[in-house]
């Protein structure tokens, strides 16, 4: 984020303190119970938004040096992500071609050869089959053609990008649209990872999407957690096509009053957070990041699994290294034991079938958007604002 918009925003907090107003949907959205409900609206979205999207599926930081590796099966099938000899990221169905078992079973790691624990076919960062043993046994195998199933894989802002689909198109132009400037300051390709963690809850994805997306909640959830390090009821928002950027209010704001403008920062009073459509939310500290990938069931719209992962300035961690678990235990401290809890309550009571909407007041517009912006992309109708 600019210095500047850093600025801008500063003020617009300020200024909503001072006037007691929030950010401003323009009314009031009724949300069908069944978005959170629903196995055939589950499945729709599980094939649009997930098998037939590109996801962000880690950071530079995963994979810091050629030989890195990760491998994650989120998305229904096994994925294996590489940084090739050259630097370049390349992503692949973590499959053998022989007989088909996954070459790699760690969930990161360095290596230069991945081989088959069945046979032992070898293949190499870039995908390629180098190894087989008794080749003579298969007749004359044109190695060329039988390397790794690659997918679409890019890199960009810091993140890393995969397609499900060999024939996905991957285009971060789209992608990032609205917050390309924001992310391309913050610079978080230069980040270190410090932890990760797994959360697997009984609760819609959107529903655990939710809980990001307003702080009416922090002065009555987070009264003994949030609220002591951040102003609720006020929020600075800017909504893209898909995307979106809110701020939340640090109490350290307060500090900022009467000193030079040109000495703000936004870490100092402002707490950015990014909806990077379909499922990715970035909460962003001070030279550290939370970067939260939510997946749904597609068997279960009542189960979702958030990936968690926290990246730090690596020069930061160096000094502090336990700043990391500080960080990831607060973190999960709210997310988990307060949100997560209580939108669990939600989706068991919403199973039960007697209620049939929810209701987004005006003080909740990313709500609004990001819900509207899933029924767009599945060719539904809009919720309406009354």
């Amino acid at each position: 984020m600019k210095p500047a918009v850093q600025i801008e925003v500063l003020r617009e907090l300020m200024s909503q303190l001072d006037e007691g107003v929030n950010a401003d949907a323009g009314g009031v959205m009724s949300c069908p119970a069944s978005t959170y409900t629903c196995p055939d609206l589950a499945g729709r979205e599980w094939e649009t938004f997930f098998r037939g999207h590109p996801q962000i599926v880690g950071m530079t930081a995963d994979l810091p040096e050629p030989g890195s590796f990760i491998t994650c099966s989120d998305l229904g099938i096994p994925i294996l992500v590489t940084r090739d000899k050259a630097g370049q990221v390349r992503a692949f169905l973590n499959s053998c071609r022989h007989r088909g078992p996954m070459v790699e079973q760690a969930r990161r790691g360095r290596k230069s050869r991945f081989s088959c624990p069945f046979h032992a076919w070898t293949y190499d960062s870039s995908g390629a089959l180098i190894g087989v043993p008794q080749e003579d046994q298969f007749g004359t195998i044109d190695k060329a053609c039988l390397g790794l199933i690659e997918l679409p894989a890019a890199e960009r802002f810091g993140f890393l990008l995969v397609h499900s689909d060999p024939k996905g198109v991957i285009d971060t132009e789209t992608l990032f649209q609205g917050v390309a400037d924001d992310l391309e300051h913050w610079d978080w390709g230069r980040y270190v990872l410090a932890h990760e963690q797994t959360l697997d809850m009984k609760l819609n994805w959107k529903l655990a999407t939710d809980t990001f997306g307003e702080t009416y909640h922090f002065k009555r959830l987070h009264k003994d957690t949030l609220a002591n390090n951040f102003h609720g009821d006020v929020l600075s928002y800017r909504s893209y096509d898909r995307n979106h950027r809110m701020i939340l209010c640090l109490r350290g704001i307060d500090e900022l009053r009467g000193q030079p403008e040109a000495d703000w920062t936004i870490e100092q009073g402002g707490f950015p957070v990014y909806f990077l459509f379909p499922n990715v939310v970035v909460n962003v500290g001070n030279k550290r990041i939370a970067v939260v990938r939510v997946y749904p069931d597609p068997q279960d719209p009542g189960r979702s699994i958030s990936q968690i992962s926290y990246y730090f300035d690596r020069e930061v961690l160096a000094e502090n290294p336990g700043m990391a678990m500080l960080f990831a235990e607060g973190f999960t401290a709210v997310v988990a034991a307060e949100d997560y809890a209580t939108a669990e309550t939600t989706q068991r009571a919403l199973a039960a079938g007697l209620q049939d909407q929810l209701l987004f007041g005006r003080n909740e517009p990313p709500l609004h958007h990001y819900h509207n912006t899933f029924r767009r992309a599945l060719g539904m109708e809009p919720l309406p604002v009354a």
